[in-house]
């Protein structure tokens, strides 16, 4: 008898970390209202004025198009057309939102991106937490066709989430999370309309706060393909980390500048000063966010020279 309980139990610990047999329930399509959204903060911002060129700003988890206020603008001040969507499920309903997957919204991003793909002679994209990692998912998709994005960039961008392999472990309660999900999505789900008790732009944060079990758990299930593909990316790409990150270990970045195949490869390791910040979101520090900008925009110019003389 004992023998079969250690059996059970050891599938049921397999069954928690390595989410054998995981598939997300929710697949159907979705679409965007912003005439929902629970703050004008959570909209998307749009920069169009007849460019040639585009960049598309993706967000992360559980956050809004808001990380990019100040480098949106900045994007449109070098002459692109900028789009920063608010992804189906965010920055509304967090109650409705826990009933959605990374399916989805990476479903709506393919659409939105393939659009944009036939309507501009050079675009690049560039996303931070999960919109890095979604980022580099674009990457992975289109890189080997027609479609292909002339750059990416990915900030804080995770593809490892806890791994005993690679020494990574962003939060061990994560391998009780496919248990938990069979009986909650989410726990205290509420909306954050900026932190008062934020610094250096951190204040300026707007999206969902409380725990998202099934969400969550589709995001770290996606993470596997993610890392599984990254040799699939071929198109320039920026990979920028700060070695202080406490939402994303920093040892991501290692594992993607190893594992992808661009031959056009850049790197930017951070390192922030004291702030009671998590040091993830760059883009959205005063500290940072001026000079980083600067640098993403230099490295875009490079490869749009590149594409003109091609």
């Amino acid at each position: 008898m004992w023998i079969i309980l250690l059996a059970v139990l050891i599938l049921f610990i397999l069954w928690n970390t390595s989410l054998m047999g995981y598939r997300d329930r929710n697949v159907e399509p979705l679409e965007v209202d912003e005439s929902k959204v629970c703050c004008e903060e959570a909209r998307s911002i749009i920069y169009r004025q007849g460019s040639k060129t585009a960049i598309l700003l993706v967000h992360g988890f559980p956050s809004t198009p808001s990380v990019y206020h100040y480098s949106a603008k900045r994007f449109a001040d070098e002459g692109m057309d900028v789009y920063a969507p608010l992804l189906p499920g965010f920055g509304t309903d967090p109650k409705a939102f826990s009933h959605t997957s990374f399916t989805q919204w990476f479903s709506y991003l393919c659409t939105y991106y393939e659009n944009l793909r036939a309507s501009y002679d050079t675009l690049h994209v560039l996303g931070i937490s999960m919109g890095g990692m979604m980022t580099l998912k674009l990457g992975e998709t289109y890189c080997p066709t027609e479609l292909a994005p002339d750059s990416l960039t990915s900030i804080a961008a995770p593809v490892v989430y806890n791994s005993i392999k690679d020494w990574v472990f962003t939060d061990p309660k994560q391998y009780l999370a496919r248990t938990l999900a069979l009986f909650t999505a989410s726990i205290k789900p509420h909306v954050v309309n900026g932190d008062p008790k934020g610094e250096d732009g951190s204040e300026h944060w707007y999206g969902y706060g409380g725990t998202f079990v099934r969400p969550g758990l589709s995001l770290v299930s996606a993470m596997r393909e993610v890392r599984r593909n990254l040799d699939r990316i071929t198109c320039p790409l920026f990979s920028i980390h700060d070695k202080g990150d406490r939402t994303v270990p920093f040892k991501n970045l290692a594992i993607i500048a190893k594992e992808n195949k661009s031959s056009d490869f850049h790197l930017l390791e951070t390192e922030m000063g004291h702030f009671n910040h998590s040091r993830h979101a760059l883009l959205l520090y005063r500290s940072i966010q001026e000079e980083l900008t600067t640098t993403i925009i230099e490295f875009l110019h490079d490869k749009e020279n590149h594409h003109a003389q091609a």
